[in-house]
């Protein structure tokens, strides 16, 4: 049951990265890694995903979701462990660090934060993820306004 609700969550926040309107989606390449994440409305979630998942829903908390990502032997992308951490400021500089937590369904890992705003407000996102075994941080930042459905 948790499993199907983790492959719920997962497969719809994926999903989410379709709907340019409300979620932002991106990457960033560091050669041997990559870093990707995406950011919706919790809303996009159903009640039963969250739940499982001990996630709130309210139209005033995003989600953010980060990956870690490399090639295998083949060059097909391999989710990689780790830890990440940040912090979202608003355009006023006030900032919320954010609280990671890691969701691992099969072989796929995700880190997964909740975090409250306020609709049309611009957040900026700094991001750090820190693949197991490599001695470098992965730094990304980016900006996202989210607005409710």
């Amino acid at each position: 049951m948790i499993i199907r609700s983790v492959t719920s969550f997962i497969a719809l926040a994926f999903g989410m990265m379709l709907i340019a309107s409300q979620s932002h989606a991106g990457e960033k390449d560091f050669g041997k890694y990559q870093v990707h994440w995406s950011v919706y409305p919790s809303t996009f979630l159903t009640p039963e995903v969250a739940q499982a998942n001990n996630l709130q829903r309210s139209k005033s908390i995003g989600i953010v979701n980060i990956s870690i990502m490399t090639s295998d032997e083949y060059g097909q992308p391999r989710p990689v462990s780790g830890q990440v951490e940040g912090q979202v400021s608003n355009d006023i500089q006030q900032v919320d660090f954010l609280a990671f937590r890691r969701i691992q369904e099969g072989d796929a890992v995700y880190f997964i934060a909740q975090y409250q705003y306020r609709p049309g407000d611009l957040r900026t996102f700094n991001i750090t993820a820190r693949p197991i075994g490599h001695p470098q941080d992965l730094k990304v930042r980016f900006a996202h306004t989210l607005f409710n459905d």
